[in-house]
């Protein structure tokens, strides 16, 4: 393991030289604009480095500071982790480890409940603590087949187009107004938008607003041949209702657009209900399925005590932390709550858990009956993993909606 030495990034030259290096570690993604002020995107204080003996930069992970919606519908303090990267001459080192190690025990320090971020590869994460909570389908939706279900749409709800270089304003207190209720959706914070701003591709792209209660954006793909082709594409880049009504009416409004023959949503809920307002179920074709967020619970005690549970008798799991071990322990589940009943060396719990499993499960979307046929969740008493089941069930399945 090579000797590293974290600290934290603050000044406009030490940000950059991190946004170098993730870019460095990513390989293939754009490179970011000549004239782009790193410094103005990122949460002060919160940009880490790992500096090897000569003194050079070899590796830097951020975060910025939010909340997250948990089952029941409490916020708790959340890190939105991003910018994870180890120049390729330094992998293997124990590089990234002492990175995370630090990252979470700040997070920790902050008081935050739990972390999350979205993973270049999946084998990466979940050796700090990271499950996979949320999973998104990728739609592609045929307009010479998609037709609305008759009713599905009101005519009270019209919807017009806005000037997006001036709509950022009306976007963002649409979002801060009315969160969505559904458990994993992340706040977007001031440095998200920043980010989202300076980053935006130039026209042509649009805008569609339903009152002040929801938006669409969206953009074309392949501009250069689209005067001829026979497949003019839209990609849905954000999309935000207050309510079922709104929703409906921005998808309707899509379907309408003339010159176009598919729509792409890159990233919806596994549960979304575009499918079904449609007179062929046919015309949303899912494209793919990927993981989401992979969220951690740095403060397992607060994360557990945050949510609502279904009905049901109590559980005691035991939780395995190897990177904050402050966190391992028992802990009993039951329908009015849990709490903190023990250390590693309490007696009879009904099943055990390593932390990463555990955040896969804590939002709903990975079902405890998944863990113990993968061999991820040890019983210990008949039936623990079909009670857990019942105790952490959502109704609706989660999603974060947003990347970072």
């Amino acid at each position: 393991m090579a000797a590293v030495t974290i600290r934290t990034l603050t000044t406009a030259s030490e940000l950059a030289e991190s946004d170098a290096v993730f870019h460095t570690s990513m390989v293939g993604l754009p490179a970011p604009a000549a004239d782009e002020d790193v410094a103005s995107v990122r949460e002060p204080g919160r940009t880490f480095g790992a500096y090897a003996d000569d003194g050079l930069l070899v590796g830097a992970t951020d975060s910025t500071s939010g909340m997250l919606t948990v089952p029941g519908g409490a916020r708790v303090p959340h890190a939105a982790v991003t910018h994870v990267g180890v120049l390729p001459t330094h992998t293997r080192r124990g590089v990234l480890t002492a990175l995370m190690r630090h990252q979470l025990e700040d997070c920790r320090t902050h008081g935050e409940t739990v972390a999350s971020l979205r993973a270049s590869e999946a084998v990466i994460y979940g050796r700090y603590g990271y499950g996979i909570a949320s999973v998104t389908h990728g739609v592609s939706l045929d307009l010479r087949d998609a037709e609305l279900r008759a009713g599905a749409v009101s005519g009270a709800l019209p919807v017009r187009l806005v000037d997006p270089d001036g709509a950022w304003d009306l976007l963002r207190r649409m979002v801060d107004e009315y969160p969505s209720g559904r458990a994993g959706t992340i706040s977007r914070s001031e440095c998200w938008w920043r980010a989202r701003r300076a980053r935006t591709q130039p026209a042509p792209r649009y805008v569609a607003v339903c009152g002040d209660e929801g938006f669409v954006c969206y953009r074309p793909l392949d501009t250069a041949s689209w005067f001829t082709s026979r497949d003019r594409t839209i990609v849905v880049t954000d999309l935000h209702a207050r309510t079922p009504e709104v929703h409906r009416a921005l998808v309707a409004f899509l379907l309408r657009l003339d010159l176009v023959h598919t729509v792409r949503f890159p990233w919806l809920p596994a549960d979304d209900p575009l499918p079904w307002m449609l007179t062929d179920h046919r015309a949303a074709r899912v494209t793919g399925a990927g993981d989401e967020t992979w969220l951690r619970l740095v403060d397992v005690p607060a994360a557990l005590a945050a949510r609502s549970y279904g009905p049901g008798g109590s559980v005691t799991v035991r939780v395995d932390d190897g990177l904050l071990p402050a966190n391992s322990g028992s802990y009993r589940i039951g329908t009015d709550g849990a709490e903190h009943v023990g250390d590693v060396a309490a007696p009879a719990p009904d099943a055990q858990v390593d932390v990463a499993d555990l955040g896969a499960a804590y939002l709903g979307g990975v079902r405890w009956h998944q863990l113990r046929d993968a061999g991820r969740l040890r019983e210990f008493s008949p039936g623990v993993a079909d009670r857990l089941d019942t105790l952490f069930a959502t109704a609706r399945a989660p999603f974060a909606g947003v990347m970072f």
